[in-house]
């Protein structure tokens, strides 16, 4: 036997590594195909999008001319007049003040309160829990709008120091936590109620209170649902115009940004180009709020979904 031949061992079975490689790649198959599903459907999604801001850097005149795919290609002919006309606009920066000073506190008030009330529903036991709860989830398929004339009605005689709350901020906090709640309160019981109630006898035999639960068990376990929450109330709110329109009446001191930009077209229609910068000065502070509490928001919302 020459020194280049090594003895084999009879009865050793080589591992089979060639099977394994083709069954990591056979998994990873799928992941490329079902990314790439999803990078077209996001890609398909963002056209309008990508459209319309293209479009608010374009006077009206170039955009009844020619689609916004055309503009991207040289030569450029973009212009910053749209912008220029929406933020310099008198009484702009008012109404973004104001949607601040409506949205943050309609967006506090209905945590809070549905908060506690969902604490209340998954955890304490009181006569009527159920249908109460059953009756909060039914709210949910009452249309707004059928709302409008008896609140507004309700407003009028609930006068404080004998003004009447139409038409004050005071008017549309109250309407947008009266509309918030319904789904709040049935997001945070799902959410509440399946946190592991091994916690909560711990408590009870430790001899906390329902406060002390509430605050120092049952608020740090559910960021991710409250996070949730905030998304969807601080979005709703801030883009809300019906509610707005509707309580704060005519008086364009207490106009939000989404009534003053809504104002920006006349009657026919004209002035529409100023619309397309408008809705992305608009979705600033929305999209600052998504980013910051994102990582909290498929936990929140799937947990919300499936437990209860």
């Amino acid at each position: 036997m020459s020194q280049a031949q090594a003895p084999v061992a009879v009865g050793v079975e080589l591992p089979a590594t060639g099977g394994r490689v083709r069954e990591v790649a056979g998994r990873r198959r799928p992941r490329v195909t079902l990314h790439g599903v999803l990078v077209a459907i996001m890609l398909v999604w963002a056209i309008p999008a990508v459209g319309l801001f293209v479009a608010s850097f374009r006077t009206a005149a170039a955009t009844n001319e020619s689609g916004w795919w055309t503009a991207i290609v040289p030569p450029w002919e973009f212009t910053f007049q749209n912008y220029d006309y929406v933020l310099n606009r008198a009484g702009f920066w008012d109404s973004f003040l104001n949607s601040l000073f409506i949205t943050i506190p309609a967006t506090v008030l209905v945590v809070l309160i549905s908060s506690f009330a969902a604490y209340a529903f998954a955890w304490m036991h009181f006569p009527g829990r159920d249908w109460l709860f059953l009756v909060v989830v039914g709210l949910l398929v009452v249309p707004l709008q059928v709302t409008l004339i008896p609140v507004l009605s309700l407003f009028r005689d609930a006068a404080i120091g004998g003004y009447e709350l139409n038409g004050t901020i005071l008017a549309v906090w109250l309407a947008h936590t009266g509309y918030g709640l319904p789904f709040a309160v049935y997001l945070l019981r799902n959410y509440i109620g399946g946190l592991p109630r091994e916690v909560f006898e711990a408590a009870e035999i430790d001899g906390a209170s329902h406060a002390t639960t509430f605050f120092r068990l049952v608020l740090p376990m559910s960021v991710p649902v409250i996070a949730s929450l905030v998304i969807f109330q601080f979005l709703w709110v801030w883009n809300d115009l019906l509610v707005a329109l509707v309580y704060l009446g005519p008086v364009p001191a207490n106009h939000p940004l989404s009534v003053t930009l809504a104002n920006l077209t006349t009657n026919f229609g004209g002035n529409w180009q100023y619309v397309t910068a408008a809705a992305f000065v608009s979705m600033v502070i929305p999209i600052v709020v998504f980013f910051a509490l994102q990582r909290y928001f498929v936990r929140g919302i799937t947990g919300g979904a499936v437990k209860g």
